[in-house]
């Protein structure tokens, strides 16, 4: 439920997800779960890109921990590569979730 007016908050405190805007009724305010604090209702079409967006660059960081995991693990199980090396390809791994995460931030630019 999106809501920002005083007929609101009933509605507001009974849904799943409720978000009110930043500009809206006080009430309106403390009974919902998230606050959208750009106080226009056209955002929120921008808030729900931007959601999608990150949803599929976190996809893209659990696929690529699970394939290496998925690849990797039962390699150095059966002695094919040596601890050192599954050692480095983890941090590597690790140094691409990083950057990953990094283009969040750039998702609303």
């Amino acid at each position: 439920m999106l809501g920002d007016g005083v007929p609101d908050p009933p509605v507001l405190a009974e849904t799943q997800v409720s978000v009110a805007m930043g500009g809206g009724a006080q009430l309106a305010r403390l009974q919902s779960d998230f606050i959208l604090t750009l106080g226009k209702s056209g955002s929120s079409t921008l808030d729900c890109d931007a959601g999608r967006k990150t949803l599929k660059i976190i996809r893209k960081i659990f696929g690529g921990r699970f394939a290496y995991n998925f690849v990797a693990l039962p390699l150095a199980i059966a002695g094919y590569v040596t601890p050192w090396i599954t050692g480095i390809g983890m941090s590597a791994s690790s140094l691409l979730v990083v950057l990953n995460s990094l283009r969040i931030q750039r998702v609303r630019d």
